[in-house]
C-alpha cells in the first residue's frame, strides 16, 4: 500500500536524519542506554537508511562496553558511586536477590529487565563477579539483545507505516471523535461550574 504524502516526508525526514549519523548516534545511545534508539534504527534500516547487521553490530559494541564500564565502576567504586546516587540503593538489593538466585539468567538477560539496565551490571561488579564470568555472558548478553531491538524496530517500521496509511485514510473521523470528545468535555466542565456551590466571602 503507497503512504500518504505527508506522512511519506515526514516518515522520510526522520529516516534521513537517523541515516546521516546513525552509526554514531546508536553506538552513543547504547553506551548509556538506548532501547528506543536502536528501535528507530531498525526502522531506519526498514527505509532502507542502515544496514541492519551494522545497526546490530553498533548497538552490540556500545551496550557491550557501556555495561562493561558500569561493571568496573562497580567493581572498584563501589562506594564513590553510591554516595552520589542513594537512589540507587533498592533497586542494587532487589538485583543482588535476583544474582543470587538466577546468576547466569540475569547476566544474560539484565537488558531485557525495565529499571535495572544500569544497576544490573554495576551490580554484579559490586557483588565480586570475576570478570571471566561476566565478559563472556556479557557478550553473549549484549549480541541477542542488539538483534533482537534492532529487529523489532525493523518490523515496528513496516507497522508503523501501515498504522500511520490507516490514521490518514480515517483522518476525517479521528478529527470529528476528537472534537465530539472535546465538545462533551467542555459540556461537563460547564456543568459542574454550575452546579458547584458558590464560593464564601
Amino acid at each position: 500500500m503507497a503512504l500518504a504524502p505527508e506522512a511519506t516526508h515526514a516518515l522520510a525526514m526522520l529516516a534521513e536524519l537517523i541515516g546521516r549519523y546513525g552509526y554514531f548516534v546508536i553506538l552513543l545511545g547504547t553506551f548509556f542506554e538506548g532501547e528506543t534508539v536502536v528501535v528507530i534504527a531498525g526502522y531506519a534500516a526498514h527505509s532502507g537508511h542502515l544496514s541492519l547487521p551494522w545497526v546490530v553490530v553498533c548497538a552490540f559494541a556500545g551496550s557491550l562496553f557501556g555495561d562493561q564500564l558500569a561493571y568496573l565502576l562497580g567493581r572498584r567504586y563501589a562506594p564513590r558511586v553510591l554516595r552520589r546516587r542513594e537512589a540507587w540503593r533498592p533497586r542494587i538489593d532487589r538485583a543482588k536477590r535476583m544474582l543470587e538466585r538466577h546468576a547466569v539468567p540475569v547476566m544474560l538477560g539484565f537488558r531485557f529487565l525495565y529499571g535495572f539496565r544500569t544497576v544490573t551490571p554495576f551490580t554484579i561488579g559490586l557483588t565480586g563477579i570475576a570478570p571471566r564470568t561476566f565478559i563472556p555472558l556479557n557478550a553473549v548478553g549484549a549480541l541477542v539483545w542488539a538483534a533482537a531491538i534492532a529487529g523489532l524496530g525493523y518490523v515496528f517500521g513496516h507497522a508503523l507505516a501501515r498504522a500511520i496509511e490507516r490514521a490518514h485514510r480515517y483522518e476525517e473521523w479521528i478529527i470529528l471523535s476528537i472534537a465530539v470528545v472535546g465538545l462533551v468535555a467542555w459540556i461537563v466542565r460547564q456543568g459542574r461550574k454550575r452546579s458547584a456551590p458558590p464560593a464564601r466571602p
